[in-house]
């Protein structure tokens, strides 16, 4: 868990994909985040999230519920 600013940083796991590019994502602190992709992964359209992908989330210091997914690891 990393800060930048006014992000967390936190690593966890796609527990289930909903409509409109919307990923809710278990961190590790057994808490549930929604969050959506980074603009720098949709623009290739490359990358692929799917359920159970490990994945890094910038979680807000304001609103810890929501946050959005900046690395997919393989």
């Amino acid at each position: 868990m990393t800060t930048e600013g006014e992000y967390i940083r936190m690593s966890g796991t796609v527990v289930e994909v909903l409509r409109d590019a919307t990923f809710k994502v278990e961190v590790d602190g057994g808490f549930h985040v929604m969050a959506r992709p980074a603009g720098r992964m949709r623009q290739g359209r490359m990358i692929r999230i799917i359920r159970g992908d490990q994945v890094e989330v910038e979680v807000s210091s304001y609103d810890p519920s929501k946050g959005r997914i900046v690395w997919r690891h393989r």
